[in-house]
């Protein structure tokens, strides 16, 4: 073999690759048209196989860490680069791209927020008017106990704060999850059953709805209400907001199958289940948050009453600003 004319041949697809990877490390791989990215993926195999013919051949030391030099940039923007992309992606996508999805189904997310707060006031009337109806909402053996004891049952959580807030964190995912299904359709166990488009996912936000409204008039009664909401207001501010937008999403699920409009059904079921998987993207982060803030930060004894509605407050701000002003045009 002679390695002078072998060296010569296969110098011009080195050079090649050297100035792509150049390119990619300056500018990144999203600076690579299609045909280069071709081209830097196939020089990448036939380098290789020049490192291994130079070790094999034993070319001299100075070749093969320059060809090992090439390999090694080669794998890094191929592979790591590729796994930056999408990391880069992903941050994009929190930063622009579920605040513009949310603004884009405020229609939806706001019939959800309304309904909950419809039924949540019903709830806290009927309450006040007929004790028994707050009882079958929430359960004769809890109302009688919170009666008896004037004590609120978060401190339960306190002790067990890891395992309280993964359990916490499991429940408010399967809710939302629950919403966002309901969109589609349901299967109610306990009355083998199918329910229509959407009609599971009104249940779950008006029950959550009538719950709250129910839980409000018990503590006001108990004189636990400052207490209460004390201990809601920092992971609430993020956990409700989360499900009126599993909400949101399950409602523009529905209105795929019962108002497909221009599209097929299942063509409108592709469209507008984009949309509403980039919702349940979004709420998936928001929940956890507040599953370990309702897990460690809100029950704790430790902190002033007024702290945790401090810091609610400004959790639920800086949630609206963030979803308010997100934008895909700056990036």
């Amino acid at each position: 073999m002679n390695i002078q004319r072998w060296i010569a041949r296969r110098e011009p697809s080195w050079q090649q690759l050297d100035a792509l990877l150049r390119q990619a490390e300056t500018h990144g791989l999203a600076d690579l048209d299609t045909d280069n990215i071709k081209a830097l993926a196939s020089l990448y195999r036939s380098v290789s196989a020049d490192l291994a013919r130079a070790r094999t051949q034993q070319m001299g030391e100075t070749l093969v860490q320059d060809l090992q030099s090439l390999t090694s940039r080669g794998y890094g923007q191929i592979y790591q680069g590729s796994r930056r992309q999408n990391w880069q992606a992903i941050l994009e996508f929190y930063r622009y791209g579920f605040p513009a999805v949310v603004r884009q189904s405020w229609g939806y997310i706001a019939i959800a927020t309304a309904l909950f707060i419809i039924s949540g006031l019903i709830a806290w009337w009927y309450s006040w008017q007929d004790p028994t109806f707050m009882s079958l909402v929430l359960g004769p053996d809890f109302v009688e106990s919170v009666r008896e004891s004037e004590e609120l049952w978060t401190v339960s959580i306190l002790g067990q704060e890891p395992i309280a807030s993964s359990s916490i964190t499991i429940n408010n995912i399967s809710v939302a999850l629950k919403a966002i299904v309901g969109g589609i359709t349901f299967f109610v166990w306990t009355i083998p059953i199918f329910t229509p488009p959407g009609v599971f996912t009104l249940y779950v936000i008006v029950f959550n709805g009538l719950m709250i409204g129910a839980v409000a008039t018990l503590v006001a009664q108990t004189n636990l209400a400052y207490d209460l909401w004390a201990f809601v207001f920092p992971h609430g501010s993020l956990e409700l907001p989360a499900i009126f937008i599993a909400g949101g999403a399950g409602l523009i699920l529905a209105r795929a199958i019962l108002l497909p409009g221009q599209y097929r059904r299942l063509d409108a079921l592709k469209v507008y289940g984009l949309q509403a998987t980039q919702l349940v993207y979004g709420i998936v982060p928001m929940l956890i948050i507040a599953g370990i803030i309702e897990g460690f930060f809100s029950p704790s004894p430790l902190i002033p009453s007024p702290v945790k509605y401090l810091v609610g407050t400004l959790l639920f701000a800086g949630l609206v600003k963030y979803c308010c002003t997100g934008t895909m045009d700056s990036q």
